[in-house]
């Protein structure tokens, strides 16, 4: 929920627009007033535990291997305390302070659920430390992606209770995290039970990492289309591949989708292309599958980041704790309330085991229980990180194609690497080989992380997920796809500037001259590394999609009348069927 400044967490309803926002800073934390009650109540349920002097995983045990170890009331703290500095123990290059402020807001999400049994108190100072930017350092690599991340939210934590480094926004430096939290007027958290693991076991590296991976990959994948758009232009190919006919009988979402924004770009009754007139009987009768099949590329891309983006969402606002905390007014609809997780009531060896309690019975608010499970897998966000990755790679693939097109002269009868007195300049020569050599190494990347696995704490965690690295690997990519990208939009706009005096559609003029605002025409070589930043900048920045997107309403999708229903079984026609 969005209120002025703030964004009011409640674990449900967290987008990953809104957390890559919070990741850029100028927006503050807090939580709703039924989140705000939902934690209380958890934490009465760890309460009520240590009153009765029950025994319960994570509360009053050791971890992992150590599960059975009981450990007394005096040493509950120092339980918590070794727990956040032991697990500390990543290594690697610091996140940056954007994805600090990420991974911390979406910590939070999470413990705005009630099923961590955190303390609001120590809840409250994670929101303090995020509204005033006091960010911990974080390593980016240690995390098997099973139990959850526990090393980078360890140091998340860490620098929370005022150990470790933290980076101070007075000066942007990384500092003592005493010393940050001192100066910030802010104090370090000292942990109660179940406190510290509350605050590391979860997914929240993963689906951080993976919301700016798909909301970027949204971005340029919508972009690259209309990037497309101009390449076709400037190589004089044809529209009739993208008939909206064609695409009706073959009705995936993401190509039809891509069809009509196609349609929509190349197509204007008051203000035709001038270039595509041009060649209009030109006798060609259809072009290379780089131009002729763009929607059905592309079109994949956008439904497989459909999908990645759900179970991002999904994620993001997910329990991902181990225990977890219920309370008695936790609903659930699809199941009998009754079922404890053991089948037979009178089978008690699991609350021995610290597995399960049970406050059904008692009398006060406090009411709940407390299960073990596996919701710490990061299974699901690294599964759709490689999912991600190999499906925003074919952006890069093709458009690293469409850049061989414009600039070999025997594809575009354009001048070769669209620079005028070649030989004395060389042109988009090189340009072309970077974008050769970034889709070579997303190859690479390509391979997914989430098929490995290695037994961890002494086969206790016996299957990981390896999502840590399948997020990093699936961010690299989308970096590189923006790069092809920016190269592709370059080299339409200097292979349209052969086209004159002729005239595009009005949003692909639209688009060219964004372009022209920032970088100028070649008319010989000159530095080109720099232009390729500023082409990358409109792309990150969503500016050529704004450009554009007014005109993107001209048609509407048109689809096929529905087929005939097949002959009813014994029916006259139905044999084979």
């Amino acid at each position: 929920m969005e209120k002025g400044e703030f964004i009011l967490l409640d674990g449900y309803t967290l987008t990953p627009e809104q957390l890559v926002r919070l990741g850029q800073g100028g927006l503050k934390l807090g939580l709703t007033e039924l989140a705000w009650k939902r934690v209380k109540a958890g934490r009465q349920v760890v309460d009520s535990v240590l009153d009765r002097g029950q025994t319960a995983y994570g509360i009053n045990t050791g971890f992992g291997n150590f599960a059975n170890v009981t450990i007394s009331s005096e040493n509950l703290a120092k339980l918590q305390e070794n727990l956040i500095r032991s697990h500390a123990a990543g290594v690697g290059q610091p996140l940056s302070p954007e994805r600090t402020r990420m991974l911390l807001a979406l910590r939070a999400n999470v413990l705005a659920k009630g099923h961590s049994g955190i303390r609001p108190e120590t809840l409250q100072q994670f929101l303090d430390a995020f509204n005033l930017s006091c960010l911990p350092q974080v390593p980016c690599q240690g995390t098997v992606g099973a139990s959850g991340d526990l090393a980078p939210l360890a140091h998340l934590a860490l620098g929370m209770m005022g150990e470790g480094l933290m980076w101070d926004p007075a000066d942007g430096q990384y500092k003592a995290a005493k010393e940050v939290l001192t100066a910030h007027g802010l104090r370090p958290i000292v942990l109660g039970a179940k406190e510290g693991l509350a605050l590391i076991n979860g997914t929240q590296l993963i689906t951080a990492l993976g919301a700016e991976a798909v909301v970027r990959a949204q971005r340029i994948a919508a972009q690259a289309d209309v990037v497309a758009c101009l390449t076709l232009e400037a190589l004089k190919g044809s529209v009739r591949a993208f008939h909206p006919y064609i695409h009706a009988a073959r009705p995936h979402s993401g190509q039809q989708q891509v069809a009509h924004r196609m349609r929509c770009l190349l197509h204007s009754s008051s203000h035709p292309s001038e270039v595509s007139q041009s060649h209009r009987n030109c006798g060609r009768v259809q072009d290379s599958y780089t131009l002729r099949c763009i929607p059905q590329v592309h079109g994949v891309v956008h439904d497989t980041i459909e999908f990645v983006r759900n179970i991002i969402a999904t994620e993001m606002n997910s329990g991902t704790d181990n225990p977890m905390v219920f309370c008695d007014e936790d609903p659930l609809h699809d199941e009998d309330p009754s079922f404890n997780g053991y089948g037979d009531a009178t089978h008690h060896h699991e609350i021995a085991d610290s597995e399960y309690f049970n406050t059904h019975n008692s009398a006060d608010e406090s009411s709940g229980f407390i299960i073990s499970g596996g919701n710490f897998h990061g299974e699901y966000p690294a599964k759709s990180m490689d999912y991600l990755a190999i499906a925003i790679h074919e952006i890069s693939s093709i458009s690293e194609r469409r850049i061989e097109r414009l600039v070999n002269p025997a594809l575009s009868g354009l001048p070769a690497f669209l620079t005028p007195d070649g030989g004395l300049n060389s042109g988009f020569m090189i340009a072309h080989c970077t974008a050769a050599a970034l889709v070579s190494e997303n190859k690479g990347l390509c391979h997914p992380s989430s098929v490995d696995s290695l037994s961890t704490s002494a086969a206790k965690e016996d299957h990981v997920s390896m999502g840590g690295y399948a997020a990093r690997k699936a961010l690299q990519v989308v970096e590189h796809v923006e790069t092809v990208v920016a190269i592709e939009l370059l080299a339409a706009c200097q292979a349209l500037e052969f086209l004159r005096p002729l005239k595009t559609t009005v949003a692909l003029e639209d688009l060219h001259s964004l372009v022209r605002t920032c970088v100028a025409e070649w008319s010989g070589d000159r530095y080109m590394a720099p232009d390729i930043e500023e082409a990358k900048r409109l792309l990150r920045e969503n500016k050529v999609w704004e450009t554009v997107q007014q005109h993107l309403t001209a048609f509407a999708p048109v689809q096929l009348p529905h087929a005939p229903a097949a002959p009813a079984e014994g029916a006259e026609g139905a044999e084979g069927v």
